[in-house]
């Protein structure tokens, strides 16, 4: 019974993400002649592939007990570079290849600074978004439009699930980016052990766990996944700015709290990020099929929803170290009564 109640607990504030999302569906359902419909439902995940891939890169280092802020920065300097290499005719292949690289080594870079001269991750990813963003402009201070085949093949391509209804290739893209982080935050020695720093590093350091390495490596997939959602965000927009993604750090921060990841560390579902990009794409929609409201209430909810659900972990991690205390004062007692 204690057990049930203990996987009930640490499950809360996923099960209440998953509440929020089918009310909050179940209401424009209701509210809104032709919400209820299949494709709505896709166009939630068509919208907002890209945030749904860099919340879940986002997800490992908020567990890890960081934060990167450099993100949406990397997103836009993805969508330039692949515009200008696409316009001097470079082969898209390579192209998308060297983006994904340039992410990977970006974030490796970050993660590298912060493990090896100790310092606060705000710091390093700020200088890091203010880089990212800055050589945006150094390629240009215009848009770029992508005109190249393969990529508006690859954004206008629908892949029919019978009947009226389909998904673009960006939506297989991203469900297979969250399945293949879901795997490996459950079953391989990295994603324990980035649980393990969050819950507490020095004892991860006292298990012989590689913590040093774990550290860089988290921000490495975080600028990797920041790449691949710039990559699809190429597809979406079919263009390169440097003002793309502008605030969606934000955005993604969001969304692993929305979606049950504790800011403090050590506790999260790597699914939950996309149900908290879910909710508040539902939200964005809503507001949408209103027509009369500001597209700001779509950040003023959000806002609201940020505030319940910080409340909300504050209480479980408040529970949680009382029922720590307990056991220890119960341990205490025991080890009392056998020694008289």
């Amino acid at each position: 019974m204690k057990n049930m109640l203990q996987i009930n607990q640490l499950n809360m504030t996923l099960v209440a993400t998953i509440i929020l999302f089918i009310g909050l569906f179940s209401l424009g359902s209701l509210r809104y002649t032709g919400f209820f419909s299949l494709q709505v439902f896709l166009n939630l995940f068509i919208d907002n592939a890209f945030l749904i891939i860099v919340a879940t890169g986002m997800v490992f280092v908020i567990i890890s007990g960081g934060i990167d802020l450099s993100v949406g920065s990397v997103i836009a300097l993805t969508t330039m570079v692949c515009a200008a290499l696409l316009k001097k005719g470079v082969n898209p292949i390579v192209v998308i290849l060297l983006v994904l690289i340039m992410g990977f080594l970006f974030g490796l870079a970050q993660g590298y600074v912060i493990q090896r001269f100790k310092l606060h991750p705000w710091i390093v990813t700020l200088a890091g978004l203010f880089l990212a963003r800055g050589l945006c402009y150094l390629i240009s201070v215009e848009s770029i439009d992508i005109n190249n085949k393969l990529f508006e093949t690859i954004s206008q391509y629908k892949i029919p699930l019978g009947g009226q209804y389909n998904v673009s290739i960006s939506v297989i893209i991203s469900l297979v980016f969250v399945l293949g982080a879901m795997y490996i935050g459950k079953y391989t020695e990295f994603g324990r052990t980035v649980f393990a720093i969050g819950g507490n590093e020095q004892s991860a350091i006292l298990m012989g766990l590689p913590v040093e390495r774990t550290k860089v490596f988290i921000y490495a997939i975080s600028g990797f996944s920041s790449a691949l959602s710039g990559l699809v965000f190429s597809f979406y927009m079919l263009s390169g700015y440097g003002l793309h993604a502008l605030g969606m750090e934000m955005d993604a921060i969001a969304a692993c709290v929305i979606g049950g990841v504790l800011l403090t560390g050590g506790y999260g579902f790597i699914i939950g990020p996309m149900f908290g990009v879910l909710s508040m794409g539902v939200i964005q929609t809503i507001i949408m099929f209103e027509g009369t409201l500001s597209s700001w209430w779509t950040r003023i909810v959000i806002g609201i929803l940020l505030f319940i659900f910080i409340v909300l972990q504050r209480v479980i991690v408040v529970q949680k170290e009382r029922n720590t205390t307990l056991i220890k004062r119960k341990a205490v007692k025991i080890s009392t009564s056998n020694s008289v």
